[in-house]
């Protein structure tokens, strides 16, 4: 132990003697390990995220997409339901609500954008129009006021119900319920608001959106007879892969897709849209931990050719120590020592700098990271290897020397 702190120490003291260049030697280190932990905090936090989002929508939710995901290959607005597509009708959802024998509720859905005043005071907002059923099935609470009810979606009702943002940008602090709102130019009555849902990590702000009755927003707002996708909530957890197979076969015969034809839809419930969408964040942390792994790559070649160049010019010291008595092994431990302690200090450096930038995108974007201890634990231990690969060379070489010609070295 007390050889092993020697060399340590002798290891620090010959990193120090040269600075600038030791610096630009760990600079590959520093910024492979850096990409490296910072950009798996960041696919962390996008997973968690999308659990987050997906889990806030419901339990039990079956979501009923238009076209068909699998032929489609990976269109992830369609995963989503903000595609604009006709495939799913209000129909569709009527079918299900009246067929299934394994669904609890049905909520069709359409989601939108629009430009809602009132008095000289407007913002743009996200629009969901659903059916009453919404209230239950996408967990919309409701602080003030009610939800609009099956009369509303009968009659095509002007009401809405708002979130907290677009309360206080458009009332302050009035009381916004029974007043009279502009949405797209057509007046609107607020009957409701939601209760307080705050931001997404990526810091979308889920209040501010307004929602009004399925109907309405067809007939009114849009002027189209599609929705954009179906939530559909199935009786119990055991229940939702039977539920989704049923809904499916309804579906088919409402769309008279004969055997052997693709479907124009897809059904998804919350573990599969889970596993795809944690599928695609995996993938992305991987592939740009990957590229970063190069940099590490690099930096393992400069430590190679650093060493390389430290075994020349301390030659003579090499030829000295082996003339007092120092072995082949004590050669090679010391300047494997020296290598791996020069990219210990790249990497301790590189996960502070990830750290900073972490901090950084946190604090000035709507990015929200974590840095967690098992990407800090795999990028140290990468760069240790890192360093004891490329340093065995260098010291292989520097124990091999004859300390006679070593001594004669100029």
């Amino acid at each position: 132990m007390k050889r092993l702190l020697e060399n340590i120490k002798i290891a620090f003291q010959s990193l120090n003697i040269n600075k600038l260049r030791s610096f630009l030697t760990m600079l590959g280190i520093i910024i492979g390990v850096g990409a490296v932990v910072a950009m798996m905090s960041v696919g962390v936090s996008a997973q968690q995220t999308v659990v987050q989002s997906i889990q806030n929508i419901g339990s039990n939710l079956i979501i009923i997409s238009p076209g068909n995901i699998e032929e489609e290959r990976g269109d992830i607005g369609a995963v989503i339901g903000t595609v604009v597509r006709d495939e799913l009708k209000m129909e569709d959802a009527e079918a299900i609500k009246r067929e299934s024998t394994l669904i609890e509720d049905v909520a069709p859905v359409i989601v939108g954008s629009s430009v809602v005043s009132y008095m000289n005071k407007n913002i743009q907002v996200s629009v969901y129009a659903s059916t009453d059923s919404a209230e239950k099935v996408y967990n919309f609470e409701i602080a003030e006021g009610r939800f609009y009810n099956s009369s509303d979606v009968a009659n095509s009702a002007n009401v809405a119900i708002l979130g907290q943002t677009v309360v206080k940008k458009l009332f302050g602090r009035m009381d916004p319920i029974g007043k009279t709102i502009k949405i797209d130019g057509k007046n609107f009555v607020v009957i409701g608001t939601n209760k307080p849902m705050g931001a997404t990590q990526f810091g979308v702000d889920q209040d501010k959106i307004i929602s009004v009755p399925v109907t309405t927003a067809q007939n009114k707002l849009y002027g189209f007879n599609y929705v954009n996708l179906i939530l559909a909530k199935a009786k119990s957890e055991d229940a939702m892969d039977e539920a989704s197979r049923e809904i499916t076969k309804i579906l088919q015969r409402q769309h008279k897709i004969r055997p052997g034809e693709p479907n124009d839809f897809t059904v998804q419930n919350q573990t599969q849209i889970l596993d795809t969408l944690s599928i695609i964040t995996t993938v992305f942390t991987i592939t740009i931990s990957s590229i970063a792994g190069i940099s590490l790559l690099v930096g393992g070649i400069g430590i190679m050719n650093i060493m390389l160049v430290s075994v020349m010019e301390r030659t003579r010291e090499i030829g000295i120590r082996k003339a007092v008595g120092a072995k082949n092994k004590d050669i090679l431990v010391q300047f494997l020592t020296e290598s791996i302690v020069l990219s210990i200090t790249g990497g301790i450096l590189g996960i502070i700098f990830a750290v900073a930038v972490s901090l950084t995108l946190s604090k000035f974007t709507m990015l929200q990271t974590t840095v967690s201890a098992m990407p800090i634990i795999l990028a140290l231990t990468f760069s240790t290897m890192v360093g004891l690969f490329f340093g065995i060379y260098p010291a292989m070489r520097a124990a091999r020397l004859n300390p006679i010609d070593a001594l004669r070295y100029e």
